[in-house]
């Protein structure tokens, strides 16, 4: 049954399902049409759906021309309705996992997609999870409720796991180029998922023993990178009470070819994996009475810095004879990375909250992001930063480093510039101007 799988996947008879079109899913979803598959994708959310069929694109890293193409010729359209698993070959999960108000995961998408799917299954599909979770979340969770109406793993169906790797803005990474990890439950599944992605894919297909290692692997991607962050971020708070410039410091580390590798400190981590991801190793962890330090604390250190820069403002603020209360502030960018249009857990949302606490008054200007919801309500930014608005503001604070900012004009037109990303170090500036 494997077998037969793997010949339709390498002759593109094979339907192909994406569950979840999100950031991850629908430029999954286009790469498998563009591929020469049929795809159907998946989404509880009506919007989405009507966009898709539409060949409207809401997602950054997707070509708009890609998606209207590939609807146009019918290669691929959208729907709420999982009867249509019943059609499919393969389908992929592709759906949030977030962190419930204890930072302990959620994985209530994952477990009603699998439901949902389980309906409809027929013998010889292939069920791939790529939401980044906790080491046996496949094995635990997915595995039960594909088998409840009665098809055997590595037999009438095949499970795995490959993890999602999106890195939204990189210009030289995507979806298609990225190489892939994969993992399925036994050797069968392993071998018809690996067939799927290097079908579709130009990088690497990277086979791993189980879906637990490749559950792992990508908690250890983001892991890293939280930790050599939060180090990042320790250093700028130290360089700060020591008069050092952290930016130079690490500009000159960086020089060394061999046995150092450049992190750059800034308001916070945003987006959905860093600073979410190696919460979920830290609750699995204790299941094994093991206690992650090192994770937590670089969370903990990277979690502090809106209140760092908060505190920073209102200490700038006094240099210059003014309270925070008060004050006027303008907030460039609320996207949690430059140039791109994703707030999720962004940094600037907890800066905004305790900038209300100590009475300021702020702006937001952000010309990817055109609202963001802020308090159970949807706020509004500025596209263009204009002269006056800057002239306006008590203390500007260049919370993303946008290219599109005018950064000319604001360090010529700014009272005081708080710069978080060092984003200003090509323009001189004879006004007041502070670094992280």
């Amino acid at each position: 049954m494997a077998k037969k799988l793997i010949d339709k996947l390498q002759t593109k008879e094979a339907v192909i399902g994406v569950v979840g079109l999100g950031y991850v899913g629908l430029p999954l979803a286009v790469e498998k049409a563009k591929a020469g598959y049929h795809v159907i994708g998946f989404d509880v959310q009506e919007e989405r759906v009507n966009m898709v069929n539409d060949g409207i694109n809401y997602i950054g890293d997707v070509v708009d021309e890609d998606l209207t193409e590939i609807v146009r010729s019918e290669k691929m359209f959208a729907t709420n309705d999982y009867s249509s698993i019943k059609d499919v070959d393969t389908v992929t999960i592709c759906v949030p996992t977030p962190l419930d108000i204890y930072k302990q995961p959620n994985t209530t998408y994952v477990e009603n997609s699998s439901k949902e799917i389980a309906k409809y299954l027929h013998e010889g599909t292939l069920v791939v999870l790529e939401s980044t979770t906790y080491p046996g979340t496949t094995e635990e969770v997915v595995k039960p409720i594909i088998e409840e109406n009665g098809l055997v793993c590595g037999e009438s169906v095949f499970i795995g796991y490959s993890p999602e790797r999106v890195d939204p803005g990189n210009k030289s990474f995507n979806t298609k180029n990225t190489p892939k990890v994969v993992g399925g439950i036994t050797s069968s599944c392993t071998a018809a998922a690996a067939a799927m992605y290097r079908n579709v894919l130009d990088g690497d297909v990277h086979e791993v023993s189980s879906p637990s290692v490749a559950e792992m692997e990508k908690i250890l991607e983001n892991t890293f990178r939280n930790i050599n962050i939060g180090l990042a971020n320790e250093m700028a708070i130290l360089c700060n009470k020591m008069g050092i410039d952290v930016w130079e410091v690490i500009d000159a580390a960086a020089t060394k070819p061999y046995g150092f590798m450049p992190f750059y400190p800034g308001p916070g981590l945003g987006g959905h994996c860093i600073p979410i991801d190696p919460w979920y190793l830290t609750w699995k962890a204790k299941e094994y009475n093991y206690h992650t330090k090192l994770i937590e604390t670089a969370g903990e250190i990277n979690n502090s810095m809106p209140e760092f820069v908060v505190n920073r403002i209102m200490h700038i603020l006094n240099e210059e004879g003014k309270p925070l209360k008060g004050s006027n502030i303008l907030v460039l960018g609320v996207a949690y990375k430059k140039d791109i249009d994703d707030y999720r857990e962004s940094p600037v949302l907890p800066i905004l909250e305790k900038l209300d606490l100590g009475g300021a008054d702020w702006t937001v200007a952000d010309p990817h992001v055109r609202e963001f919801k802020y308090k159970n309500t949807i706020q509004t930014t500025r596209s263009n930063v204009t002269e006056q608005d800057v002239r306006n503001a008590d203390i500007v604070l260049l919370a993303t480093d946008h290219n599109d900012f005018d950064y000319e004009l604001i360090s010529k037109h700014a009272n005081v510039i708080f710069d978080t990303k060092n984003s200003m170090k090509q323009h001189s500036s004879s006004i007041p101007y502070y670094k992280l």
